[in-house]
Formats: structure tokens, C-alpha cells, sequence
């Protein structure tokens, strides 16, 4: 006789299959040693209730929350997944992380930035999807590189621990956004390929150290200003640097003396230098600018911004070129 499946007491209690999405395996180790283990244990409970996550901002995605002091070097988790009916997929994990305040707040209207900033990442949701995001684009580009440019993939750094990410929070007074703290877990810094970075323009994700030492040269030229400000009329007076902006990008693996910043408070990129020759922010997110990247390498044919290249193994942008290496580079095609 077939069994009832009327009656929910003689349901037979059948578990489904769980997987953890290949991309976190390359940031959740780096949230804590014990976040590995974590997401096993919460895949072998969504096995057993799969219903268990309460529903999300996002479509048809659940999230249930990790008590990190259930598990050793393991901080509190969000955890969020989609199930169907018979399968369950783990797409994102990202600390619970209470909102700070900046270590230095300068003047009232820093302090409003940093408030919304803080807003801007309070929903765990919006967080896991950047999260996702970030880390979708550089897997992008480090695989194009480790297929088709291995000089300019072995030049990126390893990705940096949460320790040294704290270090630098310290060092700079403010808060990480999300979107650079998952790019620096996954690489903390392009040496470069044969001189050239990876990101358009032949520019290269800075150090940690780099970073912090762009960050102090910037705050002290502001420092310098504010002296001078204090004699000059309200209209008069000039910024060069705003203590949330944050240092991301070089103009090449070996010249930090300008590039791209992040701005923690209203999240775009723009452009700094060490003489301040390049106001203004550009309508790039840090994860729009991975995205197009990653897209011209992908379809060099449609790139628009910059062209992608070859020069022996490594990845040459072709606004970014040595005359005098013009004739060894090879356009991409696709």
C-alpha cells in the first residue's frame, strides 16, 4: 500500500540535497577559521528543516542567523540561501556587523556621510548581494588572467585576513565598506605583470600597507589646508582629501602617486593625487568597475572605456602603453 501523504504525521521525513556555492569557498575561511565549518553544520540543519531561513528583501532567497560563540574563531553569520524543492544552494554568508562609529569624526557633516554609509550596509540583504557581486566580477577577471595572461595572474597577492583588515581600520580611523573588505579577502594587492597592472589603464589594486600610507599623505595635506582655511572666507576655502575616502588603486604596480579612491560615505570611486591634480568622483560603484572590467576582457570587441591587450603573458591595457611597446602588443579579439 502507498503511504499516506494526506496526513502530516505520516509524512515520511526525507532530507534534500544542499550545496555551498564554489565562490564562498574562496572568502569564507577568510571571515574566521571556523566559518567553514559553520556553513556545514547550517547545511546539514537545512537538509533536515529546509524551511528553517525566514524570507529575505530578495526573491525567492531565505536567511537564517549563525550564533558565532557556537563555534570556535567563527563570528555571527548571516546565511542566505534559495530552495526548491528537492535542492538547496547556499549563495552568500557575511558577518553581522553592528554599526561603529569612526574613530575620528571631524565636523558634523562627516559624521550625517558616515551615518548613511553605515544605513547604506545595515540590511544584510543589500550586504550579501554586494558581497556576491564583488566577488562574481573578480572571479571573472582572475580567471580570464589565469587563462589567457598567467604573468599578470601571478602577480596578485593572496588574499588578506580579517586581522590585518582590522589593523588597517585602525590605522585610518573609519569603517571598510563591504565591497573592499571582500575584494582585499580575496586579493590584497597586484604586484603586477612585467610592470603592468591588471585593471584598466594598466592600473593595480594597491597594498594594504601602500593604502595606508596614501591615506596619511592625503590626510596630512588636508591637515595642511585646514591651517590655511582658518584665514580664508567660507567660500574660499579648499578640500583636497575627506577623511572617508579610501585609497584603492594605483596608477601602476610601482607608481602610488595617484589613482582611483572609494568613498566610504556615498560609495563611488575618484580620482586622487598625491598634488591633487584630479578632482571629481566618477559614476563608477566598486563593483560596476569590476563588472566592466571583467566584461572587456570577456568581449574586447565591445569595450568602450579602454582595450585589453597581450604583451608576451601578461595583460596590457591600451590606454596605458609604452609607445616604445606599441609593436609587441596584441589586441584582443572576441
Amino acid at each position: 500500500m502507498a503511504p499516506c501523504t494526506s496526513c502530516p504525521n505520516c509524512e515520511e521525513q526525507q532530507t534534500v540535497n544542499v550545496e555551498i556555492e564554489p565562490v564562498l569557498r574562496d572568502t569564507a575561511a577568510q571571515l574566521g577559521a571556523g566559518v567553514p565549518y559553520a556553513l556545514k553544520v547550517v547545511a546539514g540543519q537545512l537538509a533536515e528543516d529546509p524551511d528553517m531561513g525566514v524570507p529575505s528583501g530578495l526573491h525567492g532567497v531565505l536567511t537564517v542567523t549563525v550564533d558565532g560563540d557556537l563555534f570556535e574563531d567563527c563570528p555571527d553569520l548571516f546565511v542566505g540561501y534559495i530552495r526548491e524543492p528537492d535542492w538547496i544552494q547556499i549563495r552568500f554568508v557575511q558577518p553581522v556587523s553592528p554599526a561603529e562609529p569612526s574613530a575620528e569624526v571631524p565636523d558634523q557633516e562627516q559624521e550625517q556621510q558616515q551615518g548613511r554609509d553605515q544605513d547604506r550596509h545595515a540590511d544584510p540583504v543589500a550586504a550579501a548581494v554586494t558581497v556576491r557581486e564583488v566577488a562574481d566580477a573578480w572571479r571573472r577577471i582572475t580567471g580570464w588572467l589565469r587563462h589567457n595572461a598567467p604573468d599578470s595572474y601571478a602577480g596578485l597577492r593572496a588574499g588578506a585576513g580579517p586581522a590585518a583588515l582590522a589593523a588597517l581600520e585602525e590605522d585610518l580611523g573609519i569603517r571598510i565598506p563591504i565591497e573592499l573588505r571582500v575584494l582585499w579577502l580575496l586579493t590584497a594587492g597586484d604586484d603586477g605583470g612585467n610592470g603592468w597592472g591588471c585593471l584598466p589603464g594598466n592600473r593595480a589594486l594597491m597594498s594594504l600597507d601602500a593604502v595606508a600610507a596614501a591615506y596619511r599623505q592625503k590626510m596630512d595635506s588636508q591637515a595642511h589646508q585646514d591651517t590655511l582655511n582658518a584665514d580664508r572666507l567660507e567660500d574660499e576655502r579648499i578640500t583636497v582629501w575627506k577623511a572617508t575616502r579610501i585609497p584603492v588603486v594605483a596608477l601602476s604596480p610601482t607608481d602610488s602617486t595617484s589613482g582611483l579612491y572609494l568613498d566610504a560615505a556615498t560609495g563611488y570611486l575618484g580620482y586622487w593625487s598625491r598634488y591633487n591634480e584630479y578632482p571629481g568622483e566618477e559614476l563608477d560603484t566598486l563593483v560596476t568597475y569590476l563588472e566592466e572590467a571583467a566584461d572587456m576582457l570577456e568581449a574586447p570587441a565591445l569595450a568602450t572605456r579602454d582595450k585589453p591587450g597581450l604583451i608576451g603573458g601578461a595583460l596590457v591595457w591600451r590606454s596605458g602603453i609604452d609607445p616604445g611597446q606599441e609593436d609587441r602588443w596584441q589586441p584582443l579579439t572576441g
